[in-house]
């Protein structure tokens, strides 16, 4: 079995992220969501432009902004593109997750045409349905901070790849993160 590559960060590393991610994490936590959906887009755009494994992520963010700006026809395009890019890297696990959470999200904004979109989607998506592991799923993972120190972007224990028992990756910016204290 092929053990997957983690980066080595070195005690003190801070990542070099971009101002415009944290621009863009912190217009959406103010509610500033046309902003943050135009930050995120660009951000997409540059991420798919050379190949970028966080392209999906920020497609989905951007996607998600427009849905709570009230653009939903502008969204819809956004979400799309980031779940086609998570199923073609094979993040089914992840996939799923982003699905069932947009799903639920487009049904308590009462979108509900879109959420059959997406769900349409999911039916005609070939990707194999995840069963957690085992010691996933019994491993009791420590309580994060509610923000990445990093990018300013919100951390969800359930979304976030961890890189060992204590030590979370932000989805968005790489940084690792550790237990809130």
């Amino acid at each position: 079995m092929r053990r997957a590559f983690r980066r080595q960060m070195r005690k003190g590393f801070e990542p070099r992220v971009p101002p415009i991610l944290q621009e863009a994490n912190l217009a959406f936590d103010k509610g500033e969501y046309g902003r943050a959906a135009e930050l995120f887009e660009q951000i997409a755009s540059n991420a798919d432009a050379r190949g970028g494994s966080r392209a999906a992520v920020f497609h989905l963010q951007a996607g998600r902004a427009r849905i709570l700006a009230g653009q939903s026809s502008l969204g819809m395009p956004s979400l799309k593109r980031g779940l086609d890019l998570l199923a073609q890297s094979g993040r089914h696990l992840r996939l799923h997750r982003a699905r069932r959470q947009l799903i639920s999200e487009l049904h308590e904004r009462g979108l509900t045409k879109e959420a059959a979109e997406i769900e349409s989607w999911h039916k005609t998506d070939s990707s194999p349905l995840p069963t957690p592991d085992e010691t996933e799923a019994r491993t009791k993972r420590p309580i994060l901070p509610t923000h990445c120190p990093s990018c300013g972007a919100a951390l969800k224990s359930d979304e976030v790849e961890w890189l060992d028992d204590v030590t979370a990756e932000c989805e968005y910016c790489g940084s690792p993160v550790r237990q809130a204290k």
